[in-house]
């Protein structure tokens, strides 16, 4: 199976941007009623800074010209009104728009995460944690501020340009032309840097993703990195990913700050050539003063958004590359998913059914981790599976549960095929217990709970008691409301496992499926949980795997695997007597 590291960069799939953007603002679309006041506000605010030049040129032509003083005044109140007005709409727009990118990214986030774990295994084993971690948490972040300016400041600063435009062009279409000259300049280079810096800053993700990734995996494997007195590997290995992150920014932001002079150069051209038109060209005299003061007000208003939305188109092609990110794992399609038309798998008793099932990885199609396989379970048999590593124990297992989809072959449940049912009921009445068991943070009773979380206190007790968990729970400060951290530190490896055997207890499987499970526990606690993990086998299927023998003697039946095949099968004694491959390999034990 193909894995990407944490030092190897990540494939992604090549799209259009206007496809990422279209897609990105559908999101806003949800929103509707609180955009349209946005709007209606935004439209009110720039009616107001649209008229302000025109209030300044009336007021000189006229009022000043004419010495009216009581006009002048009363043109004075009512701009200091609209002024007022003004900023109060900005602020009530900035505050509701705030809150509808928020609203968006938590959507955002919500689908992303819910998506990620519909993804079957192969999706998880070919890619480090921190590397999925980076795209719900950062990639999200990063979108912000493109949803809230893409309203609060790309529509109001298109409409001002737009607005301003007409109006230069109404009053002296000449003087208009003069400031609107160097626009074609400014709209090429921006075009040569978005296509350059794009790229830059997709890899500039990707890099973040490798360290994101690197710190997961050597923070989860802190202890064997201290017991190695690794730090100074890791620590080297970690100042190389820093740098590949700090190049891959600089990079990107030397192009991308390219921006900010581009406009200001093509800013001072519009200005100088409106100035040397109107002067030389026009003439003054053919312009009123307060007309050119007027239209110099205007090729203010008229750049200054020019340089916002410049700003903007930096931020867009800064984080589109994060918008990508978030849909190309939205995109993947989950591998294992409820067929069109799967029923609910009923209560189960407890048969399964192999019939001719082989399975591969799906990047190595030619080489069968299970090849041609066959066997029926009884209800409430147990079956002990035995092998070298490799052989397909685990797969078969994993099969049983649909983690993964089979090659080719069926699978039967009391006669249901596991594909005609949905993944809810068929993994709801499965019980996986496997040699690292996770426990999440938060209290004991809780992660006995998490098996079945309408279980009452009393059958968290029961189930506890049942595994021997009991009394070293009691012992601890606070008994079941004893709050542990991630991956149960503080516990000893045996008392984890104890939890997970709790857990599984609770959940009342209708199959129960014991992956290495007590390999972990020394041979004093594994007497302790003995009795548990019979009672927990009493009237249940069970799939037990285990390389200690000794734990599998009672199994009904044992399957040797190997070479993707059942090699032998039988009750220990039956085995025995065979003198086989499971003699052999009781005998080297033993010996």
């Amino acid at each position: 199976m193909a894995v990407n590291s944490s030092r190897i960069d990540e494939d992604q799939k090549e799209v259009f941007k206007k496809d990422t953007l279209l897609r990105l603002y559908r999101y806003l679309l949800e929103f509707k009623k609180e955009i349209i006041i946005v709007l209606f506000i935004m439209a009110g605010t720039i009616a107001i800074s649209m008229s302000a030049p025109l209030m300044m040129e009336y007021a000189i032509n006229s009022c000043v010209a004419n010495k009216d003083m009581a006009g002048l005044l009363w043109l004075g109140s009512g701009a200091a009104v609209l002024f007022l007005l003004f900023l109060a709409g900005t602020k009530i727009r900035m505050r509701l728009m705030a809150d509808v990118s928020n609203r968006v990214l938590l959507n955002i986030r919500e689908e992303l995460y819910q998506h990620i774990q519909t993804l079957g295994f192969g999706f998880f084993d070919s890619r480090p944690t921190g590397k999925v971690l980076a795209r719900i948490i950062g990639d999200v972040n990063a979108l912000k501020d493109v949803l809230s300016d893409s309203v609060t400041q790309l529509i109001p600063d298109l409409l001002t340009v737009v607005c301003v435009a007409v109006i230069m062009l109404l009053k002296n279409y000449r003087l208009a032309m003069a400031a609107l000259l160097t626009l074609p300049i400014l709209a090429v280079g921006m075009f040569l840097i978005e296509t350059t810096v794009h790229r830059r800053w997709q890899i500039y993700r990707k890099k973040t993703s490798n360290l994101n990734a690197y710190v997961h995996e050597d923070l989860s494997g802190i202890r064997i990195i201290q017991s190695f007195a690794a730090e100074p590997e890791t620590k080297e290995v970690f100042h190389d990913l820093v740098n590949q992150h700090y190049k891959s920014f600089m990079d990107a932001v030397i192009v991308a700050d390219g921006f900010g002079p581009l406009v200001e150069i093509t800013w001072g051209l519009g200005g100088f050539l409106l100035y040397f038109i109107g002067i030389r060209i026009v003439g003054v005299e053919n312009i009123g003063i307060g007309t050119f003061l007027a239209f110099s007000t205007y090729i203010a208003m008229f750049w200054s958004p020019i340089r916002n939305l410049a700003n903007f188109y930096n931020k867009l092609t800064t984080n589109i590359s994060a918008a990508e990110r978030i849909f190309d794992i939205i995109d993947t399609e989950a591998e294992i998913t409820d067929q069109e038309g799967a029923v609910i798998l009923p209560e189960i008793k407890g048969e399964v059914v192999f019939e001719h099932v082989s399975f591969a990885y799906g990047d190595e199609p030619d080489r069968l981790i299970l090849d041609d396989v066959n066997f029926t379970v009884k209800p409430g048999e147990t079956i002990a599976l035995v092998g070298p590593t490799g052989a397909g124990k685990t797969t078969i297992v994993n099969l049983i549960s649909r983690f993964y989809e089979t090659t080719s072959g069926s699978i039967f449940i009391d006669r249901h095929e596991i594909k005609e049912v949905t993944l809810k009921s068929l993994r709801s009445q499965m019980g996986i217990m496997t040699q690292d068991n996770f426990l999440f943070s938060g209290t004991i009773r809780d992660n006995i709970k998490y098996g079945r979380l309408e279980a009452s206190d009393d059958e968290v007790m029961e189930a506890a008691k049942a595994v021997n968990a009991h009394e070293f729970i009691m012992k601890l400060e606070n008994g079941y409301d004893t709050v542990i951290s991630e991956r149960g530190a503080g516990l000893s490896i045996g008392q984890r496992q104890l939890l997970a055997f709790a857990r599984t207890m609770v959940s009342r499987p209708g199959i129960l499926i014991l992956d290495e499970a007590t390999s972990s526990i020394d041979t004093h606690t594994e007497l302790l949980v003995q009795k548990g993990i019979d009672a927990l086998l009493k009237g249940r299927t069970s799939f037990v795997i285990a390389h200690r023998l000794s734990t599998i003697r009672k199994a009904d039946r044992i399957f040797v695997i190997d070479q993707g095949n059942i090699m032998e099968s039988g009750s220990h004694e039956e085995l025995m007597d065979q003198k086989g491959a499971y003699y052999k390999l009781y005998q080297s034990q033993f010996s």
